[in-house]
């Protein structure tokens, strides 16, 4: 079958619409229809050859939901026309990493760069070119061809525009706080960036009961949004953040959640802690700029922690339906987040919107359905 979809052909090109061939599914994997696609930095990095592993062409997007139109062989638990939020990082359920309950890091997420299925596949072409898809999805593609293992159903009950950002955004940033740092009932919260990430990192303090949850970003709109997610206060940079929080009872913050990859922030962040402090890193940038330069005496007299978190470390799976619940139950903000959704043709106004601060997250619709 063709499809449209969004693609990448060289770096730092604007992204390209263009009509593919589109594969049937084979073994193991689903034909999706996307209805809606969230717009992340980290296909903005990609754009600028930031990930220099990253395989061209490739069409972008790995966060997004849709209807299941037909199923290859040997797939189990789903079935055609059910709904399915995926996930930018799949769950093999059999690597080592899954079978210790750690699925944010299956082996299978190997590929999400090169943009093949488990196996080495490519399903999308043009004019014998293989194009590969973003964490093996492509989800700015109204049509794409991804593995099972990359899909989890979701009940009919809640639209699909909806469910588009519980791929990456919501649990990166909520698992953050929740799964990753372990924030505790009472603690002292700064969350840096408040795009997607950081204002889901806000959510998930929220629920883990910290006392306080104090946001840093220069967007004046995004500060004025925070306190909708759970901030209790804000501060346009690191340095008018850190002498409120270096005023606080304990002298500085348990926790510092990073959601933004720029250069210095890290070092910031640590400034901001108390002993037994811990960052923790949720957001990728480029690699030749967002690096740490500090000494090391001062992190191990003060036991400071620097912890990653992939997927909000969180097992998506179980994750994910949590979420839900708590969304049903009026306790997750998820329309809220979107601020602004856009056709698969305004795509690279979305991006300008995204980088120039004006979006809390913007959202692709490929059409009706």
């Amino acid at each position: 079958m063709k499809t449209n979809a969004a693609v990448l052909e060289a770096f730092n090109t604007p992204w390209r619409v263009v009509e593919l061939d589109l594969d049937a599914p084979g073994e193991g994997e689903v034909l999706l229809e996307f209805i809606a696609s969230g717009l992340c930095h980290s296909d903005e990095s990609i754009r600028k050859g930031l990930f220099g592993s990253a395989r061209l062409p490739m069409i972008g997007g790995h966060e997004g939901s849709g209807i299941v139109r037909a199923v290859g062989k040997n797939v189990r638990g789903i079935k055609e026309g059910d709904h399915v939020v995926c996930s930018f990082r799949p769950s093999c359920g059999h690597c080592d990493y899954c079978n210790a309950g750690k699925s944010y890091l299956c082996n299978e997420s190997a590929n999400s760069l090169i943009g093949c299925l488990p196996g080495g596949h490519f399903r999308f072409h043009k004019d014998g070119v293989d194009y590969g898809a973003n964490s093996m999805l492509g989800t700015f593609s109204q049509f794409a061809v991804v593995s099972e293992i990359s899909c989890l159903v979701v009940d009919k009950d809640i639209p699909l525009e909806t469910l588009a950002i519980l791929g990456c955004a919501v649990p990166t940033g909520w698992g953050a706080a929740v799964n990753a740092a372990q924030v505790r009932p009472g603690d002292i919260v700064v969350v840096i960036g408040a795009g997607g990430v950081g204002l889901n990192a806000c959510q998930g303090a929220a629920h883990a009961g910290a006392a306080q949850i104090i946001v840093v970003d220069p967007v004046a709109s995004k500060l004025e949004a925070a306190p909708i997610f759970g901030a209790t206060g804000g501060f346009t940079s690191t340095d008018e953040a850190k002498d409120y929080v270096k005023s606080l009872r304990q002298g500085g913050a348990d926790h510092v959640i990073l959601s933004a990859g720029v250069g210095g922030l890290a070092e910031a962040g640590i400034a901001m802690l108390r002993k037994g402090g811990v960052l923790t890193v949720a957001a990728l940038g480029d690699p030749a700029k967002y690096r740490l330069d500090l000494a090391l005496s001062p992190l191990v007299m003060g036991n400071i922690s620097i912890r990653g978190s992939a997927l909000g470390t969180s097992h998506i799976r179980t994750d994910l339906y949590k979420l839900l619940d708590l969304y049903r139950a009026g306790r997750l903000k998820l329309d809220e987040l979107v601020s602004q959704t856009y056709t698969l043709n305004e795509i690279n106004t979305g991006f300008d919107d995204l980088l120039s601060g004006r979006n809390l997250r913007g959202v692709i619709l490929h059409g009706t359905h």
